[in-house]
């Protein structure tokens, strides 16, 4: 017994110092905006999400029809959103060939229903996680792709945003302590700019990131309405209970 538990305890510190070794290297993540109120900001995460992300990955849990509960009438849909279908009420599937996008890719896109919901960790929620990576892309021509990501480090995703963001390298400085180097991230350098200024890429991601939380659980704003109402009406309630059964059992010794 003794001889297990000794083995167990290594098993730990070997795991707990390949994680303090892997994560030295990685950044923070960055807090995401929280606007899923805000029904421009979704819109604007929409069209972004049709035109950068749905040509490799799929939305298969989500219908175009349902992007009505974020102001768009169905014309706007059919007109703006409808790359990959003819059709509203179909669900948001993507148009690439999965036999070719594991060869490129070396595994299949993932679906990204429910993607803002599944990422959340240590580091943040998983809108944190989603608007950290999609700002940290790199150029890396070590790389198959020729993009790195500080947040996914070795990623087989390109950055498919560049000409908007542009070209950037990470800035790390070199700490040691006790006998461990570590890099800790400075910041940016631009190597070549895009099309859009860096508060405005921040922005765009931020839309981006808003509707991928909004997809994860359209109803998720009339939920937390629906439960304060709730809470108000069970805390109403409560105090009426609470006098009903005073005056009750007033007379009762």
């Amino acid at each position: 017994m003794k001889k297990i538990i000794l083995t167990l305890i290594a098993a730990v510190g070997l795991v707990a110092g390949a994680a303090h070794a892997a994560g030295g290297d990685t950044i923070a993540w960055d807090k995401a905006p929280n606007k899923t109120n805000d029904l421009a900001s979704l819109q604007n995460g929409a069209k972004v999400f049709v035109n950068y992300c749905l040509s490799c990955h799929s939305a298969a849990y989500m219908r175009f029809n349902r992007l009505r509960d974020i102001g768009l009438t169905e014309q706007q849909i059919k007109d703006n959103l409808l790359f990959t279908t003819d059709k509203v009420g179909e669900t948001m599937k993507a148009s690439i060939d999965p036999k070719q996008a594991k060869e490129w890719f070396g595994a299949n896109p993932p679906d990204l229903t429910v993607i803002a919901r599944s990422r959340a960790g240590h580091g943040g929620t998983g809108a944190d996680y989603l608007y950290t990576f999609l700002r940290t892309f790199y150029r890396d021509d070590t790389k198959a792709t020729g993009w790195n990501n500080l947040a996914f480090p070795s990623v087989g995703m390109p950055h498919v945003l560049w000409q908007l963001q542009g070209e950037r390298r990470p800035v790390f400085e070199e700490h040691e302590s006790h006998g461990h180097k570590t890099h800790v991230f400075k910041g940016w350098e631009q190597i070549t700019p895009g099309t859009m200024t860096p508060l405005q890429f921040d922005q765009n991601i931020g839309d981006l990131v808003n509707y991928l939380q909004w997809m994860g659980e359209p109803a998720q704003n009339t939920r937390w309405r629906v439960g304060v109402w709730v809470l108000m009406f069970l805390g109403v309630f409560t105090i009426i209970a609470w006098r009903l059964n005073a005056a009750f059992w007033k007379d009762v010794k």
